[in-house]
């Protein structure tokens, strides 16, 4: 259970630090797109820095379990909130899709570390 929790927290960790940095960097480009989806700029740092904290949780959940449980869960419902986001949007699937697929795995994850606790 607990390599399968760990493979998971790790790509996943990849995927969140890759997506949550142009955020927290503010790139023009998220930006745009994010507005596109009615998401206020101010508030796109924000979710950045969610994203890259929990990628930071999943890997020190690989010692600390618990906290690696914590890290799944709020990423699991920011990927909800963001799925939410797109429909309310009406985006297309190709947008939709990703934030979906990863908050599938995000409570994969989670079940993943629970079972290990």
């Amino acid at each position: 259970m607990f390599i399968a929790f760990a493979v998971l927290s790790v790509l996943l960790a990849l995927a969140f630090a890759g997506a949550g940095y142009p955020k927290l960097s503010g790139q023009d480009a998220m930006a745009a797109q994010l507005g596109k989806l009615g998401v206020p700029a101010g508030f796109m740092r924000v979710i950045g820095a969610l994203e890259i904290l929990g990628a930071a949780g999943l890997i020190a959940g690989l010692w600390i379990e618990p906290l690696g449980v914590a890290a799944a869960t709020g990423l699991a419902l920011l990927m909800a909130g963001a799925v939410v986001t797109h429909v309310k949007a009406r985006d297309a699937a190709k947008g939709t899709v990703p934030s979906l697929v990863l908050c599938i795995l995000s409570v994969a994850t989670l079940v993943l570390g629970l079972a290990g606790l």
